[in-house]
């Protein structure tokens, strides 16, 4: 990494919209610097989302992969998303031994903790023991308490107004 500090946790956390454009806004900012993003999209499918279209020229900065089958719901069998985010984690810990990344964004992962699609101790274990010089973002809603203790920073989205979701229709942009 440049400059030689050490990397930073951050959580974006919340019920309102802009976590996942946050973090991406802090790859863009990296991509600025010359550095390097591996983001690892959990539970969204992919090619759903605005970002896995990302500008052609950014993609010597930012790598973004997504292992999701989307969004569950109540009563879902959980197993088969089990599965695919133990599969996302894999596929980030093989990323990460290229040491050719400077900054991990973990979209949705607090999603993925609430649920206990993936075990807690797995996730703290790799932040304690990461290497010194990357920086990781976590997203998603509902931050675990044990996982906000050990963020760096951690920025809580709240929605104060959503006059879309008041008058009872859908957002069809993906911001």
């Amino acid at each position: 990494m440049k400059g030689g500090k050490k990397g930073l946790i951050i959580v974006f956390t919340g019920e309102g919209k802009g976590k996942t454009t946050a973090a991406l806004g802090c790859a863009l900012r990296a991509a600025g610097h010359g550095m390097r993003t591996l983001m690892v999209e959990f539970i969204k499918e992919d090619g759903k989302s605005g970002e896995q279209k990302i500008c052609p020229s950014m993609l010597k900065y930012i790598d973004i992969h997504a292992f999701g089958p989307g969004y569950a719901f109540l009563g879902d069998d959980i197993r088969p998303y089990m599965e695919i985010m133990e599969k996302g984690w894999i596929f980030m810990e093989e990323e990460l031994k290229k040491s050719k990344y400077d900054l991990l964004i973990l979209d949705e992962l607090c999603v993925v903790l609430s649920l206990r699609l993936l075990p807690f101790e797995r996730v703290h274990n790799f932040l304690i023991q990461k290497d010194d010089h990357l920086h990781v973002i976590i997203t998603g809603k509902d931050a675990p308490k044990d996982l906000i203790k050990i963020a760096d920073v951690v920025t809580e989205m709240k929605e104060i107004k959503n006059l879309i979701k008041s008058q009872g229709k859908v957002v069809g942009l993906d911001i």
